[in-house]
């Protein structure tokens, strides 16, 4: 039971929701940059949410179905086709044995989650399937598929999820639109940052840095000042937490993000709007607007509802 990789494409590397418990030893949570994309495609095709699905950057890989398997695929619009035809996102499709599953085109977004029925067979390290690829573990072999990797794959299951999200939005409060300010709530530093800082993060656009990978996005745009010099010694840090070094540019911690940071942190980025930083390019654009602490707890208390909702069959068109 398995899948052949006949392309890898650029970067296509199994994730789950993260390896927990070992930062203390220095090892990255990793796991998926956009959950909700990845939460969707797993609940799609009936498996658990804690059940990697194949992560795939921009260019997708082309893949050959030994057996028959139900596939959904979610996120990023990577011009998907099954044997030519386009795979409509967000819907599961049933494949037969030898038809090819491959991507074109990018028609919006970077990142798509591709499940399949039952789940890929995977070896746990620490607790997770995720590929960490600086450090080699996890995943296929620890590090993204390479041209005639062959994927096995566990039992498909003899009913899996009627579930079709093709045409479900979550509310607006939930996920923004494309192009709205994504929210930030204060860092622990911000009042170290001069206030023309803080108006910064709202004033201006932020671009993308092309220097920008898994472990976190670099942006440019006029430097971030501190009202004095500040030395600190590092501490834990979260996805989405936003770091800015000595020279004024912000980075934006992500899923592989090291276990600890000692540069000031102006800002986080809110649990909810990750998914939508997950899915931008580099040269693309973000702006920012600040909200409360409580506000981003209770958009992602709001989201977990809908999550669990839509798991238990119910609210999900």
């Amino acid at each position: 039971m398995t899948i052949e990789v006949l392309k890898p494409g650029a970067l296509s590397t199994f994730q789950d929701l993260g390896r927990f418990g070992h930062q203390h030893h220095g090892i990255p949570v990793s796991g998926v940059m956009d959950e909700r994309s990845h939460r969707l495609a797993c609940m799609l095709v009936g498996n658990a949410p804690s059940q990697a699905t194949l992560e795939v950057t921009l260019i997708g890989p082309t893949l050959k179905f030994e057996v028959p398997a139900v596939i959904a695929i979610c996120g990023a619009d990577l011009g998907a086709t099954v044997n030519g035809r386009a795979l409509p996102l967000g819907t599961p499709v049933a494949v037969a044995a030898g038809d090819l599953l491959s991507f074109g085109k990018r028609a919006s977004g970077l990142r798509a989650y591709i499940a399949v029925a039952g789940g890929y067979a995977l070896q746990q390290v620490m607790g997770s399937t995720s590929t960490y690829v600086r450090g080699g573990f996890g995943g296929a072999q620890g590090g993204p598929l390479q041209k005639g990797d062959r994927i096995a794959l566990r039992d498909v299951p003899a009913r899996t999820s009627s579930l079709d999200a093709s045409g479900f939005v979550f509310p607006e409060e939930v996920q923004r639109p494309p192009g709205a300010p994504l929210r930030i709530v204060p860092g622990r530093e911000r009042e170290a940052f001069a206030p023309q800082a803080h108006r910064a993060m709202t004033a201006q656009t932020f671009r993308v840095s092309p220097r920008s990978d898994r472990m976190g996005y670099r942006l440019e745009c006029e430097p971030l000042r501190l009202l004095q010099p500040l030395e600190l010694q590092s501490e834990a840090v979260s996805f989405g937490a936003i770091q800015v070094p000595p020279d004024g540019f912000p980075i934006v911690l992500l899923a592989d993000r090291q276990t600890t940071g000692g540069y000031p942190r102006i800002a986080n980025v809110a649990t909810v709007d990750l998914p939508s930083l997950a899915q931008l390019m580099a040269g693309e654009t973000v702006r920012f607007e600040w909200i409360s602490l409580d506000e981003a707890q209770q958009l992602s208390v709001a989201q977990g509802e809908i999550f669990r909702a839509m798991e238990a069959g119910h609210g999900v068109h």
